[in-house]
């Protein structure tokens, strides 16, 4: 859920209010080595489009693992799976849809079978922004000219294939997108 900000804390950033969001994003991997990534619109700045893998705003209460199969459930309609371990954390700032945040991100690394995905569990933003998903081999993220999420991920995922999960969670780098 890209769009549905759990506002837990505003701080001031470059004269303007930003809205501290924490999220899951999830690598949802095939049996082919395929990473699931939904195509997204920013209704706010229609110029705007991007791929990003499952995920969103963890829910008052929530912990990381609960969001991620939230999240997982809600935008793919998968309920049976068995979530993967937590490998990156990531800090990025962006606008969607009018308001700026900076987000803090868990990503979870969750291999599946092969499966029909059922969109029915979207929110209304995303049926708005959501506009396509498709599964990526490793090659076409590494050789597409399209904004991916982050912007590394073709070399960061190959990464992860080649080596494996990591013991503790890496740091990857913060983006900024304003």
């Amino acid at each position: 859920m890209l769009s549905i900000i759990v506002c837990i804390d505003t701080i001031s950033c470059m004269g303007s209010d930003l809205q501290i969001r924490y999220t899951v994003r999830i690598l949802l991997i095939d049996q082919r080595n395929r990473l699931l990534l939904f195509k997204v619109l920013d209704p706010g700045n229609p110029s705007v489009v991007f791929w990003a893998p499952v995920g969103g705003g963890i829910e008052l209460g929530e912990s990381p693992e609960q969001a991620a199969r939230r999240e997982i459930a809600e935008e793919t309609g998968l309920g049976d799976f068995a979530l993967g371990p937590h490998v990156w954390n990531r800090q990025s700032k962006y606008a969607f849809n009018g308001v700026k945040v900076h987000a803090i991100e868990t990503w979870f690394f969750t291999r599946v079978e092969g499966f029909e995905i059922d969109t029915a569990g979207f929110s209304e933003i995303e049926r708005k922004s959501f506009i396509e998903y498709r599964w990526w081999t490793l090659e076409e993220l590494s050789s597409t000219d399209e904004l991916l999420t982050p912007r590394r991920l073709s070399t960061i995922f190959n990464d992860l294939l080649l080596n494996g999960s990591p013991k503790v969670p890496i740091e990857l780098e913060d983006e900024d997108h304003f």
